[in-house]
């Protein structure tokens, strides 16, 4: 993620100093990401009430993020976090299937 980030802002600035800056938050955010998602595994014994804590915890990310982007933005908060929200948890009910 944070290789995928430098090299976005870089082809879009030019700028290789803010590309590794932006590189860096972003890869320190996705690191932190995925160590709330899957703390529940490691910390509880049954997998159903650990599965149903990652969700919850899934879903405090996104409606921290699109509280973020829609204060910074001025974008509809609600619309964006049920859409996020929506998105994410069929991409991790598709995951679960398969």
């Amino acid at each position: 993620m944070a290789a995928s980030e430098f090299l976005s802002q870089r082809q879009e600035d030019g700028d290789t100093k803010n590309a590794l800056i932006s590189s860096a938050y972003t890869g320190v955010a996705y690191i932190g990401t995925v160590i709330l998602l899957v703390l529940p595994y490691f910390l509880l014994e049954n997998p159903f009430v650990a599965l149903t804590s990652t969700l919850v915890i899934a879903l405090i990310i996104i409606g921290l993020f699109n509280f973020y982007i829609s204060v910074a933005k001025d974008y509809n908060f609600k619309r964006r976090f049920t859409e996020m929200a929506a998105i994410s948890l069929s991409v991790a009910l598709i995951s679960f299937i398969i």
